[in-house]
């Protein structure tokens, strides 16, 4: 297994239900809000401007997106939660096809739940992490957008950040996929996570 660089991921298929998906032997899965930069974060992880679709108009991930790795196991984007771009009888179908894949899918390790750094926790994050905790699903908090936060106030944003979140400062992992702060731990702790999966087939 690779121990450095970027994480190996190919698109391999989306999904509305986790029972569509085809096994990995591990997940590591991502959830947040509809803007705080889900797509950009995978991009700068596997170091592919184009892997995920990065939109403008929040809310474009509307399926359950699979990003198989070559290194074993999958890391998987869950639509954004919040305020989304798409149909009302599309929004509907979410909170079925999200609380499905995280109770039920036995593939999943870990789930990152982002936060935008730049405003910190909002109502809908916490309401995920209550209810994530709720429900025994591990989760870890990665908070976005580090380079938006002025140098001068982030250590007074990173203990306000982790105090909202209701953990240690040092368990949030601070990112900025635009100016690559903080992607290489987080390679480390993912490919942690999925350490004993087996690389595909060729």
């Amino acid at each position: 297994m690779s121990r450095g660089g970027p994480l190996r991921l190919r698109f391999v298929t989306s999904a509305t239900t986790r029972t569509t998906l085809p096994p990995t032997g591990g997940e590591i899965a991502i959830v947040g809000r509809s803007n705080v930069g889900k797509s950009s974060l995978l991009n700068a992880l596997a170091n592919q401007k184009g892997l995920a679709h990065v939109s403008k108009t929040p809310g474009r991930t509307q399926l359950i997106n699979l990003f198989e790795s070559a290194e074993g196991g999958a890391v998987i984007d869950l639509p954004g939660y919040g305020y989304a771009a798409a149909p009302g009888r599309v929004r509907a179908t979410w909170p079925a096809m999200i609380e499905g894949y995280l109770t039920e899918r036995e593939e999943l390790r870990m789930v990152l739940v982002l936060v935008d750094g730049e405003i910190g926790p909002t109502k809908l994050d916490l309401q995920m992490l209550a209810w994530l905790d709720s429900h025994g699903v591990s989760r870890t908090i990665v908070a976005t957008k580090h380079d938006k936060v002025a140098s001068s106030k982030r250590p007074k944003r990173k203990a306000e950040l982790a105090e909202g979140c209701g953990v240690a400062p040092g368990d949030v992992a601070w990112t900025s996929a635009s100016k690559n702060v903080g992607i290489d731990h987080l390679r480390g702790l993912i490919r942690g996570w999925l350490a004993d999966v087996a690389p595909p087939k060729p």
